[in-house]
């Protein structure tokens, strides 16, 4: 019987949510040694963060921002000004969905640097600006401890995936460089966490949340597209932009990051608790 993505990517969610149900069950008074025999360096934890948030950030990039703006929807850095019918960059989307992730769970920080920002903000300092040179040069991710801050840091690259981003950075009023090209690395989206290992309960949770926050901030821009002028507004329902002159609604949307990251992240779990029993196995 040949079973289709979509039934596959539910069945993966049924049982990440099982999994998550199960291990935040409270245990029957575990000694120590057994909890901390379940923990998982954090670098696993973030690893599995950032590919979760480059899959939304791709549906985004592509889905609405590039689809979209064929249609005529508009994307601007000013999008939350009054008066202004436009929705967030891809950037700005992940800052919406940082600042949720980051009210939910305080030990989780999510940045996305540059040497070359369109806003200083975003610029790299000290050690971070040391150890992008290095990402930008190997085009692999990076993870060190910062004694500190008393926090594991990832770098991963981030590269200009789509013309849309390579003409927007190129074509901003605010760039320091305007001769960015297509999959060239334009900055790294840097995760920390407070701490050097984390639980599963902890990784189901920060996935849990890093989704509601993304679903969150992309329902901020819905929100203001309610308040456009009729000619400026889109459809709001179960179409996406390819279709036409529409936006997909807040549980569209949902369903297309479930169906997009369920069995990757399902697969990253295994692979985390593999990993665990074959180390364990070596003592």
């Amino acid at each position: 019987m040949k079973v289709s993505r979509g039934t596959l990517a539910i069945c993966a969610g049924t049982v990440l949510l099982g999994i998550y149900l199960f291990v935040s069950a409270p245990p029957e008074l575990p000694d120590r040694a057994t909890v901390q025999g379940r923990m998982v360096p954090a670098e696993t934890a973030l690893a599995l963060l950032d590919a979760e948030n480059a899959a939304i950030r791709a549906i985004y990039a592509r889905e609405i921002v590039g689809e979209g703006s064929k249609r005529g929807l508009a994307f601007r850095e000013d999008w939350k000004k009054d008066g202004v019918a436009a929705g967030p960059l891809p950037a700005l989307l992940l800052r919406e969905t940082s600042n949720r992730l980051q009210m939910q769970v305080p030990e989780i920080g999510l940045f996305l640097g540059s040497d070359y920002p369109l806003v200083k903000e975003n610029l790299f300092k000290g050690q971070q600006a040391v150890h992008y040179q290095e990402v930008k040069k190997t085009l692999r991710p990076k993870f060190f401890f910062d004694a500190a801050q008393g926090r594991t840091t990832a770098m991963f690259p981030d590269r200009a995936s789509a013309q849309s981003c390579v003409t927007c950075h190129n074509e901003h009023p605010g760039t320091p460089k305007k001769d960015w090209v297509l999959n060239e690395p334009m900055g790294a989206t840097t995760w920390s966490y407070a701490g050097r290992q984390v639980s599963p309960e902890t990784m189901l949770h920060l996935v849990h949340q890093l989704r509601r926050s993304a679903v969150d901030a992309y329902g901020s821009y819905l929100q203001k597209v309610g308040g456009f002028a009729p000619e400026a507004r889109p459809a709001v329902g179960d179409k996406w932009p390819r279709d036409g002159f529409f936006l997909p609604d807040r549980e569209t949307f949902r369903r297309a990051v479930e169906l997009q990251n369920s069995v990757n992240t399902l697969n990253s779990l295994f692979a985390a608790a593999d990993a665990k029993a074959a180390a364990g196995a070596k003592r």
